[in-house]
């Protein structure tokens, strides 16, 4: 069995990897894998992911203001 945790984008702290446009749920310990392929389901998790990769860019943007103020 494949195992996307080690060839793709994981989100962290969830068991879900991106691979190659595709979700694939990812067992905690690593032994299995799972291709997630309900489009509700994997549509919100392409929405999970844009906020939280926009989310992310705003605090990295915040990070050079802040070493300013407390320079």
């Amino acid at each position: 069995m494949n195992h996307p945790s080690s060839w793709g984008e994981r989100l962290v702290g969830v068991s879900v990897v991106r691979r190659g446009g595709q979700w694939w749920l990812v067992s905690g310990s690593g032994s299995g894998s799972l291709l997630a392929t309900d489009p509700t389901f994997t549509g919100e998790l392409d929405r999970f992911a844009a906020a939280r990769a926009a989310a992310e860019r705003e605090i990295a943007e915040l990070a050079p203001e802040r070493r300013r103020w407390w320079s």
